[in-house]
């Protein structure tokens, strides 16, 4: 008897069994990385190994995250090194409080650059409130006004403020949004699905306290992305080890199993959705 939790049915409408789908890394699509700290120190010592591995595990692309000016800066570095990294800027809700006037000018500076693809990540984060909550609340406001003025899509950090984080996003929907590494509750899921936002999803949907797989399903597939955000947050069998691109399959082949699809066809239009989003030339 077969274990109905392996059964996955394909869009074509056939079903097959977890264990008879194409599990060889050569046999699947190039995924994109949409959220990666690559330029962290964690990965100082072996960063050439690093992307080696990801290339040879089917990553095609990377989106460095620049999260602070220094971390904005760093990750153009990286970018300047391989045309198959793009970067992000802007300012996380830790250094909230850091934000000041020139700091927009800065923002607008980094979002001209055709190497940044994206704003963020920003956002509001109350589990560790490192920023008084009204500084969040008015950088992540501030930057959400220049990623619009700009045209680049904005990749949101929520942590315990979703009620907050909801509403500043009904209050200002010009651009496209990334609810990055999501793990929230319903009511962000909800806002960011009537506004037509993206979903991305980490290594915890293999975590065995993962219980949002309702959140994973109702996303439409063309809302849909996956990420590393490593150097954190690495999927099972790697759980407790630094994250790093290469293990991105995992993940892709979980969030498949939940949504009952060839992890194949998940990983073609997760890429598809990303190079949309982020404005990426194929490198097929």
């Amino acid at each position: 008897m077969v274990d109905s939790r392996q059964i996955v049915v394909s869009r074509s409408g056939q079903l097959t069994t977890a264990d008879s789908l194409p599990t060889d890394d050569c046999r699947l699509p190039t995924m994109i990385d949409t959220h990666c700290h690559l330029a962290s120190d964690a990965y100082d010592r072996d960063r050439g190994a690093v992307l080696e591995r990801a290339w040879e595990a089917r990553v095609q692309h990377i989106v460095v995250i620049g999260e602070s000016p220094p971390a904005a800066a760093a990750a153009l570095e990286l970018v300047d090194t391989d045309p198959r990294l793009s970067a992000t800027a802007g300012v996380h809700p830790h250094d909230a409080k850091d934000w000041a006037p020139e700091s927009a000018d800065w923002l607008a500076r980094c979002l001209a650059d055709p190497r940044v693809v994206a704003a963020g990540e920003m956002g509001l984060d109350y589990h560790y409130d490192h920023s008084p909550r009204a500084a969040q609340h008015a950088a992540f406001r501030a930057q959400l006004a220049i990623a619009a003025a700009t045209a680049r899509p904005v990749i949101i950090h929520a942590r315990e403020a979703d009620d907050d984080v909801a509403a500043i996003l009904r209050s200002d929907a010009r651009t496209p949004v990334v609810l990055h590494s999501f793990s929230s509750g319903p009511v962000l899921l909800r806002s960011g699905l009537d506004l037509g936002h993206y979903l991305s999803f980490s290594g915890m949907v293999t975590f065995r306290n993962w219980a949002l797989d309702d959140a994973i399903r109702a996303v439409p597939l063309e809302r849909l992305l996956i990420e590393t955000d490593g150097p954190y947050l690495a999927p099972v069998p790697h759980r407790g080890k630094r994250n790093e691109p290469a293990f991105m399959k995992h993940t892709a082949e979980r969030i498949a199993a939940i949504r009952g699809m060839v992890p194949a066809e998940l990983i073609a239009a997760t890429t598809a959705n990303a190079k949309r989003l982020f404005g990426l030339q194929s490198d097929d």
